[in-house]
């Protein structure tokens, strides 16, 4: 009994540093996140200033830097919030804001609480002036936490 334990243990630690050789963490991370997956709705927020005036394809590209930024951050930072949202769909919701402060504002609460928030700053090719923070992003993660930074906001 004692020998076929041994193969056993020999063989699950042989294949983990296969695996790891190979280079495959981050196929192993997935596998251990899809078990600890969070159950509920996700969602990813994204928070326009409306003092700015923006224009509707400018806004719409600001929403898109904020968007994929979000992204790439929860690729490291929040992987199982990831996956599930990409489960449901990529939920995403646009809103407004009147100013930078609340902006700013924003991407503070929603980082206490464990977020993503992004703030986006423009590039100045354009309609305003480089450096302008115009848009947060904030999530993807759980509906109930992301409501509970803009569930007060209107939709823009």
């Amino acid at each position: 009994m004692a020998s076929l334990t041994s193969i056993l243990s020999g063989f699950a630690f042989g294949f983990a540093a296969v695996v790891l050789w190979k280079g495959n963490m981050r196929g192993l991370l997935a596998a251990a996140n899809s078990i600890t997956q969070t159950s509920g709705e996700m969602k990813m927020a994204l928070v326009v200033r409306t003092d700015l005036k923006l224009g509707k394809g400018k806004a719409a590209a600001q929403c898109a830097h904020a968007a994929v930024s979000c992204y790439k951050r929860a690729l490291y930072d929040a992987d199982k919030y990831l996956q599930q949202w990409e489960k449901e769909g990529q939920p995403k919701v646009v809103m407004a804001t009147s100013g930078e402060q609340g902006l700013l504002t924003l991407a503070r609460d929603a980082q206490k609480k464990g977020l993503i928030a992004i703030v986006i700053h423009d590039a100045g090719h354009t309609q305003i002036a480089r450096g302008t923070a115009t848009v947060v992003g904030i999530g993807p993660g759980p509906h109930d936490m992301v409501n509970s930074v803009v569930g007060q906001l209107k939709l823009f």
